[in-house]
């Protein structure tokens, strides 16, 4: 492998040349990817205006780069692997040279159906390896691929297909995703139905479940008669360093959407890079990121970052509890997996399994760790490093955004020195500044504040679609000169950075900073908490208390208020008095994303006696959950039982 930093050292020589000499060192890095026509100048930026633009002039096309180039090397070598939702279909092994031969195939019939250079194509599919050959048939011709999760509604798939002025949709039959069937054509079916997409011309149906579907006819057609008589022979779309490579939405607390543009040569660059160094990835490695390509983590650690390097990555269709809670440990097993990528959402739902799930299972191969999406608590990360990786295989917890395209803060496995719950150090070429209220930069270790970073990354997003303002004011306003992350951190002692979650998510009480995943750390210690979330809310007395949402397995002796006097305790012997809740709810689940992430401006307006007006809810895996968070119905279901008692 090129350009893959081995020592603590030699980290710590190249993060200074990456600061100091910044130009210099990513056309170092640059320059070892194939381009139609070199750069001829590296980097343009202006924060303010805001406007960013790397390896300028630069001419490539991002497939030529996982093909191509290691077509010579890694042609019979596994590419993908493709672990369907039943343990009991066969899988899909996919090498370099078959991966190449079905994303040409795909590409021409793009282009047969009049699909060309900087036209949408809306992916809507469940995690079939057809959705990785689409994305990279899309980058092949130059057309701009935006990927919905295929769990996502009907309004919330309208909205972004209008938004992105999509000319294809490319979707399924239905998707399977543990024990539920999922039918996806029919959700958009009814999209289009709800929404003015006249820009969609063709909806490209794939066949995976069998069921009936409604087809419209010259607007709709089965893949498998699509590519009947299509050629393979294709030549790679040349494309400019800043052409858009694809759009990826996010919700907002407000409005529409905000669909993130990511660039061609940056984000290929940077997801490469970051990929091969971070999880310390070397030839014959199997490389395992469990998230949904939907999401931002799918993109770069399933597909692109992996791919660039000429890994062997594996794509999971199902969740980690199905058939049974074990599936991860089986697929480890099975294909040897060396790095393992998940989310502490998953970390936290399999440790209520204890330890029966690992019984008789070889986790032998796993070499690395990675936690991802969120901060992780202490707890779930000792039990990853305890149990999964059986005390001997380095975490990488890792913080990115959508926005970042790639990694930003994360040890380096095995070189950089881990803390539990601490994301350590900047990545190479990451800048990161510590804001205070009055916008001034604190330098220094043992500091608080808000996360901005102060010097462009190739792989950051360069714009909103079709809105520039928004991007501006959402990333560039607060603070002049500097990309705000809207999250924020701590740098402690050592001169590392424990991200406290989003500054809505840090408490100011009595004039001290909380963050909210300290405290929700403190009770989820407690042995009867599954899970929690805590927000601020005002106070007279305070400026804002804290309210936390419990999630409990079973109630100790004492009832309702006897565990929250119990959780209270807890917090206050972990942290402090000034931590302990002044609310507390118990709750059967909360308002979390498809992705998994906690949607906490909701239990935010809770908490303010708010009962509607909570913006975007179309991300939510369970609504009703929302409903009965606000009846208080688990509270009122335990007094039951203890009168019946």
């Amino acid at each position: 492998m090129t350009n893959k930093i081995t020592t603590l050292g030699g980290f710590i020589y190249e993060y200074q040349k990456s600061v100091s000499h910044p130009e210099d060192f990513w056309s170092s890095i640059a320059e070892t990817f194939y381009w139609q026509k070199k750069f001829d100048k590296v980097l343009e930026w202006d924060f303010e205006k805001p406007d960013v633009k790397w390896f300028l002039n630069g001419k490539l096309n991002i497939t030529e780069n996982i093909f191509e180039r290691h077509m010579f090397e890694r042609k019979n070598q596994p590419a993908l692997i493709w672990e369907p939702n039943n343990p009991k279909e066969k899988e899909k092994v996919y090498t370099y040279k078959e991966l190449y031969d079905e994303v040409r195939v795909f590409a021409n019939m793009l282009l047969s159906k009049g699909i060309r250079k900087g036209d949408r194509v809306v992916i809507y599919l469940p995690m079939i390896p057809e959705l990785t050959i689409a994305m990279l048939a899309c980058a092949r011709i130059g057309a701009i691929h935006s990927v919905i999760f295929a769990g996502f509604s009907v309004n919330a798939v309208a909205d972004r297909v209008k938004d992105a002025g999509a000319k294809m949709i490319i979707t399924a039959d239905g998707g399977y995703r543990g024990t539920k069937t999922i039918p996806l054509k029919e959700i958009i079916d009814e999209a289009m139905d709800n929404c003015d997409c006249n820009s969609v011309k063709n909806i490209l149906v794939i066949k995976r479940t069998g069921q009936k579907v409604a087809f419209m006819e010259d607007r709709d057609v089965w893949l498998e008669d699509a590519l009947k008589g299509i050629s393979k022979e294709n030549d790679a779309e040349v494309m400019e360093s800043e052409d858009p490579l694809f759009i990826l939405y996010t919700s907002g607390s407000t409005g529409q959407p905000k669909g993130l543009v990511h660039s061609t040569a940056g984000y290929m660059v940077y997801t490469s890079y970051s990929f091969k160094n971070i999880f310390q990835y070397s030839d014959g490695d199997v490389f395992f990121c469990s998230a949904d390509i939907g999401w931002i983590t799918g993109h770069s650690y399933i597909v692109y970052g992996p791919l660039l390097a000429g890994a062997t990555t594996v794509m999971y269709e199902g969740t980690p509890t199905y058939p049974d809670a074990g599936r991860f440990w089986d697929i480890v097993e099975k294909y040897k997996v060396n790095q393992f990528y998940t989310a502490p959402t998953a970390i936290r739902a399999l440790m209520g399994y204890g330890q029966k799930p690992f019984e008789g299972k070889d986790l032998s191969s796993l070499k690395v760790l990675g936690s991802v999406g969120e901060p992780i608590n202490e707890e779930a990360w000792h039990w990853y490093h305890d149990f999964v990786g059986q005390s001997r295989c380095p975490i990488v917890d890792t913080w990115w955004q959508t926005e970042t395209g790639g990694i930003m803060i994360s040890p380096l496995a095995g070189i950089t020195p881990t803390k539990p719950a601490y994301a350590t150090l900047p990545f190479v070429g990451v800048q990161p500044a510590i804001m205070n209220g009055d916008g001034k930069e604190q330098s220094g270790k043992s500091v608080e504040g808000n996360l901005c970073i102060k010097f462009p990354w190739p792989g950051m997003a360069r714009t909103v679609w079709g809105d520039h303002k928004r991007y501006k004011k959402t990333y560039f306003s607060q603070y002049k000169g500097y990309y705000f992350t809207g999250d924020g951190v701590k740098r402690d002692e050592d001169g590392y950075y424990r991200i406290l979650g989003r500054v809505d998510d840090v408490i100011n009480v009595s004039g001290h900073r909380l963050g909210t995943a300290e405290i929700e750390n403190a009770i989820n210690e407690h042995p009867l908490v599954v899970e929690s979330a805590v927000v601020g809310y005002p106070h007279k007395v305070k400026g804002q208390g804290i309210f936390a949402f419990v999630v409990c397995q079973e109630l100790s002796t004492g009832g309702v208020e006897g565990i929250k006097t119990s959780v209270k305790k807890a917090v206050e012997k972990i942290i402090g008095p000034i931590a302990r809740p002044d609310e507390i709810r118990l709750v059967e689940g909360l308002p979390k994303t498809r992705s998994g992430k906690i949607m906490r401006r909701i239990l935010r307006k809770i908490a303010e006696g708010g009962t509607k007006d909570f913006g975007d809810t179309t991300t939510l895996l369970d609504p009703g959950i929302v409903d009965s968070i606000i009846e208080n119905e688990c509270e009122k279901k335990y007094q039951k039982k203890d009168k019946k008692k």
